[in-house]
């Protein structure tokens, strides 16, 4: 217990002696525990818009305008044959037309009683990857001979996935900037760790030198750079923390009614966001700890 007061006290005489550099590998490591804070849950809510865009794409099989009765039952035969098909819907011409004069009412009043919509066959498929696979299965020749696709009176297929490409290559893109601002943060917070305890380790290297020709070991000598870096490490993690909780409690808790994402089951809950934060921040530290012991204590 003597030990561990000892090596205590010294790390913070040493972290007193050089505050600024101390103060800078603090805010470091503060600002480090703040992206990573951040970077979880902001990529867990863009891969749940995006799985849940996913979730709705669509094949979308138009027929044609002459299509009667009986080839619209032999498509629907088709579909129902084809693999990946988790479900289908038709919507009547009729349907169609009324959906879309609620959706521009103006553009249809010009129409007046034309229909140019076809019927429509909605598709869901079992996994979002396996819309291609569908259309292509409903456009591949037929089995009796005919060179034309599977049913003539089939216009075309369309596989609605714009929208979820668009929120996949979002979601990348917050993924990859908010990866190499955390990774660049991380090294900057390894590297003045490392400075500030290379800074300590010569303001106090003829004590070091002392210590170690009255037979003190080499793990004496080190740790109380080792817990140095580790208490700057901690409280800045620990700053840090409190700063998220405090943007939790009145940020992010007055929107949980409004922006359902933020609620959403999947999300990781605060506690072990805390936990591996405080990992990290620790992590970091003694990284720059043993970096600069490794390369400049010669003991």
């Amino acid at each position: 217990m003597n030990r561990v007061s000892f090596f205590l006290k010294e790390a913070l005489r040493s972290i007193g002696r050089n505050p600024i550099p101390s103060f800078a590998a603090l805010m470091a490591v503060l600002i480090t525990t703040l992206v990573l804070g951040i970077f979880i849950p902001a990529v867990q809510l863009a891969n749940g818009a995006a799985a849940d865009v996913r979730d709705r794409i669509q094949v979308n099989v138009f027929m044609k305008t002459n299509a009667t009765k009986a080839d619209v039952a032999r498509v629907q035969t088709l579909i129902q044959k084809t693999e990946h098909v988790k479900s289908y819907k038709l919507v009547s011409k009729a349907q169609a037309y009324e959906e879309q004069k609620k959706l521009n009412p103006a553009a249809y009043e010009l129409l007046g009683k034309v229909n140019p919509l076809p019927d429509t066959f909605r598709i869901t498929p079992d996994d979002a990857k396996n819309g291609t696979a569908i259309v292509a299965a409903l456009k591949k020749p037929g089995v009796s001979g005919k060179t034309t696709y599977v049913d003539s009176k089939i216009g075309s297929t369309k596989e609605s996935k714009n929208e979820a490409g668009k929120i996949v290559k979002i979601t990348g893109a917050v993924k990859l900037s908010l990866g190499l601002l955390g990774g660049l943060l991380v090294i900057a917070s390894i590297l003045l760790i490392s400075n500030t305890i290379r800074l300590s380790l010569f303001a106090r290297r003829r004590e070091v030198e002392v210590m170690k020709l009255v037979g003190a070991t080499d793990s004496f000598i080190r740790w109380p750079f080792v817990i140095e870096g580790l208490i700057l490490g901690a409280v800045g993690g620990l700053v840090a923390i409190v700063l998220l909780g405090l943007a939790k409690l009145t940020i992010l808790n007055q929107l949980e009614g409004i922006a359902t994402l933020i609620s959403r089951p999947d999300m990781i809950q605060f506690g072990p966001l805390i936990a591996i934060l405080v990992l990290a921040s620790i992590g970091v530290a003694a990284a720059g700890s043993g970096l600069s012991l490794r390369r400049f204590l010669r003991v």
